[in-house]
């Protein structure tokens, strides 16, 4: 079947109130940005839906990258046909014809637009039926929750077919809520997080440590690949690789092997509030599941947390790892994550990490180091690159 056009209904967005023009707008420029590689695709943002002119476009390439963009709630790939009823009523049976295998039930949905097309709604229900029992006379007509439901709208630029409705993503457009950090890490968590936050309307900027050489090049890059694997939802994230290694050596030299977790977090916390700063961002986002590893009891957050009073969403903070690891294969980051690629998250995690880390012996360990010539050399050295769903990686080394 070769469609002419895909229709697009809005999810949370007919909630929207005087905002609703707004919302609309940012989803049709993040389906523009999802489909840069079919050039030729028209977008209509209307108020009630939105209209894709496929101008000879695949659908069957659009429609799986269509399911994945937040805000969309389901869409229908259409036929358009010249305003006739011979016409209609001839693309209706060919439809019918493809579909229909002798055991599905069957209705008409038909709507008009165009108020002064030769029949109504209901008229048009009941000649399109009548084309389908010409050539189908045994089908059986369901009202409610029909096999196939054969729509057409009747529009001022011509009739409109389709009988398949597939469900989109739901949420809000991404950047309707704002932007935000995401700590992103190699494992499974934080990408999860971070598609959690995009459905919920943030864009979001992906922040990376890295500790070369105790951490690998394939470990980078297997952070920007869990990167790009979210890139289908938004059309491009801002990859933000930190450079960690001083940092970490520093805290090995002058803290007490139980205090290195708590002190690494807080450092990572203090250079992703720099970060968010400087990208105007106003949120952090990161994939800690509440009491998964020490780092992330309840006594470890509010250590780790007293370094910035900027809001901090954690996503999967209540999901069992089981939950998480289900959403992250959904997503296609599982295999991704579980490469054994160590970040620095790991390479100097000590044996026993203090669950229950105190603040006292936090600030006293931190005297010691040089907090603020550590965060701007790290600073200064920022390497941002956009990854994007239509291409690997455009990495320009830019700095902040």
């Amino acid at each position: 079947m070769k469609y002419t056009e895909i229709m697009v209904r809005y999810g949370e967005l007919s909630t929207k109130g005087k905002n609703r023009n707004t919302f609309i707008n940012r989803l049709a420029s993040n389906v523009k940005k999802s489909l840069v590689d079919f050039p030729n695709v028209k977008v209509k943002a209307e108020r009630d839906r939105m209209h894709l002119l496929l101008n000879g476009e695949d659908s069957t390439k659009i429609i799986p990258l269509l399911t994945k963009v937040f805000g969309i709630q389901n869409f229908s790939p259409s036929i358009r046909v010249e305003k006739d009823i011979e016409v209609i009523k001839e693309m209706a049976q060919t439809i019918m014809r493809e579909i229909y295998t002798g055991e599905e039930t069957f209705k008409i949905t038909a709507k008009r637009s165009d108020h002064d097309f030769i029949q109504d709604s209901n008229e048009l229900n009941l000649t399109l039926g009548n084309a389908i029992f010409d050539i189908f006379p045994n089908i059986k007509v369901k009202m409610k929750q029909p096999d196939i439901n054969l729509r057409l709208e009747i529009r001022m630029d011509g009739a409109y077919l389709s009988y398949e409705t597939v469900q989109g993503a739901g949420g809000l457009p991404v950047g309707t809520a704002g932007k935000g950090m995401l700590m992103l890490s190699g494992g499974i968590d934080s990408p999860v997080a971070g598609y959690y936050a995009m459905k919920r309307g943030v864009e979001i900027e992906a922040v990376h440590f890295a500790s070369p050489p105790y951490t690998s090049e394939q470990a980078l890059q297997k952070a920007k690949d869990l990167t790009k694997k979210l890139t289908p939802y938004v059309g491009s994230i801002q990859f933000i690789e930190v450079p960690f290694t001083e940092i970490q050596e520093e805290i090995k030299n002058h803290a007490p092997q139980g205090y290195w977790m708590t002190i690494t977090r807080r450092m990572m916390m203090r250079l992703t509030d720099l970060i968010r700063e400087k990208r105007k961002g106003l949120i952090i986002v990161n994939g800690e599941s509440l009491g998964q590893v020490a780092s992330q009891t309840l006594h470890s957050m509010v250590a780790i947390n007293e370094v910035t009073t900027t809001p901090i969403i954690r996503p999967v903070s209540t999901m069992d790892k089981l939950e998480i690891i289900e959403v992250a294969q959904k997503i296609d980051t599982f295999e991704l994550s579980i490469l054994p690629f160590e970040d620095c998250c790991t390479i100097f995690a000590p044996p026993q990490p203090k669950t229950r880390p105190r603040l006292d012996k936090v600030h006293q360990y931190e005297e010691r180091l040089d907090i603020d010539g550590m965060l701007t050399r790290a600073m200064e050295a920022l390497k941002i690159t956009e990854i994007s769903a239509s291409q690997v990686e455009d990495d320009f080394s830019d700095l902040l």
